[in-house]
């Protein structure tokens, strides 16, 4: 009798653990997220983050201007970006001389049309809604068929932009000198 009463003390615990209020937390009367409908934001709140455009087409894009400083950081970034996001088929050097280049189409972005006649809106605009073979790294509220990765917020969209504009070809003309040097 007593070893079934010290063995029932000693499991005691683990069958309290057992009874109903050890999951009270978990279906306690609280919304969850991706339940219900969202209640909307104050008339005057501020967005935490990224800056608001609104555009709903390349085109549209082509007059906006850049509202990020050209800067070391602003650069950097962008440098950090085009590597991740564009050198895969446009190349480290901007000069679409990647593998996949020829067989997709990508331009050269280190050329006098990009650099000289493309305004940063539409190259910001071709980034956030994409072209014929370059996906939406926005969301592309203007497209019918919503594709895109949403994967650049709209500050980072731009840092491209500054460095497409102001940094990938002095990048570029510094790998070709470094290039020549080694050969």
């Amino acid at each position: 009798m007593k070893i079934k009463l010290f063995l029932g003390l000693i499991f005691f615990p683990t069958l309290v653990f057992a009874w109903p209020w050890s999951i009270d937390m978990v279906n306690q009367p609280s919304i969850k997220p991706q339940e219900g409908v969202m209640t909307p934001f104050p008339n005057r709140s501020i967005p935490v983050a990224g800056i608001p455009t609104k555009v709903n087409n390349r085109e549209e894009a082509k007059p906006l201007t850049n509202p990020i400083p050209v800067s070391d950081a602003s650069l950097h970034t962008g440098r950090t970006l085009f590597k991740i996001y564009c050198a895969a088929c446009h190349g480290l050097t901007g000069k679409a001389d990647s593998p996949v280049s020829p067989k997709i189409g990508a331009i050269s972005l280190v050329d006098s049309y990009v650099q000289e006649t493309l305004t940063e809106g539409w190259v910001f605009g071709t980034i956030t809604f994409g072209s014929y073979v370059m996906p939406a790294y926005g969301k592309p509220r203007g497209r019918e068929d919503l594709r895109g990765s949403n994967d650049l917020s709209v500050e980072e969209r731009w840092n491209v932009v500054n460095y497409v504009k102001h940094g990938l070809l002095k990048d570029s003309q510094a790998e070709t000198t470094r290039t020549a040097a080694a050969q």
